[in-house]
């Protein structure tokens, strides 16, 4: 596609969205994230695809939902850079895997599990999925700021929700359970699903992602018998994305 068309997934062409850009799951969370921007106003909604743009700290930025999953997570990555986008922050929820993850818990991703398909057709299979480093140190820094619980460390990113839910009624139950038990020995943080391609999307096509998640729960805490407590509310990872591109837009124009 021409960079004057219309992008035929997002719907969207160019001026409709800035070079920074909050990416969320779900698409319901778009209009929650854009009370955050000076000024926001629909822009548009085909699919699971719905933009919201608007401005924070006097530079243009959009939110956009990606639906479930690295594929269309992917694609709508693709054709926002089409459009300009720059800079990437995924926002959304996660499983705790370390028990040390709780509930409300901020999850940091420095790099993420390549455990999907997609970024297969971006990269060799030994290429790592890392996330930007001044994205990364500008969410620590803003977590911090809100006194938010958090980590920073290594996510699962995966295509199959069951695979994770219901390892043992799939036939390569083994295979999905042997993976789950070394991901826990080796120190990954919690389990998600778009990161590893937005991740390796980017450092493709020369633009920088990061990404912040609210654990929703951990099953390792309550196969243990620990105190869990269900928490479905994004907000303080919202809050975090915002006050990070804050730090970014204030560091590119000093």
């Amino acid at each position: 596609m021409q960079l004057n068309d219309k992008q035929f997934h997002i719907s969207c062409q160019p001026g409709d969205v800035g070079s920074y850009c909050i990416l969320t799951g779900d698409p319901g969370r778009c209009k929650q994230i854009a009370r955050y921007f000076d000024a926001p106003r629909f822009i548009a909604q085909n699919r699971e695809f719905v933009t919201y743009t608007g401005e924070l700290a006097g530079e243009k930025i959009s939110v956009v939902s990606t639906g479930i999953g690295g594929p269309s997570a992917a694609i709508a990555m693709e054709e926002l850079i089409r459009l300009g986008v720059t800079h990437f922050i995924r926002v959304g929820t996660c499983g705790g895997i370390q028990l040390q993850v709780c509930a409300g818990d901020l999850v940091i991703a420095q790099s993420a599990v390549r455990q999907e398909g997609t970024t297969y057709e971006y990269a060799p299979i030994g290429y790592p999925a890392t996330a930007d480093f001044d994205l990364v140190c500008a969410l620590v820094r803003a977590a911090e700021e809100l006194k938010a619980p958090h980590h920073v460390g290594v996510v699962q990113a995966k295509d199959a929700f069951y695979g994770q839910h219901d390892p043992e009624h799939m036939p390569i139950a083994d295979q999905l359970l042997a993976k789950w038990q070394a991901y826990k020995q080796l120190g990954v943080l919690a389990s998600e699903m778009e990161s590893a391609a937005l991740f390796v999307v980017a450092a493709s096509r020369g633009v920088h992602c990061g990404a912040v998640f609210s654990a929703i729960w951990n099953q390792e805490r309550e196969a243990m018998g620990l105190d869990q407590k269900q928490n479905l509310d994004p907000d303080i990872a919202i809050r975090c994305a915002i006050l990070a591109f804050r730090q970014i837009i204030a560091k590119k124009n000093s």
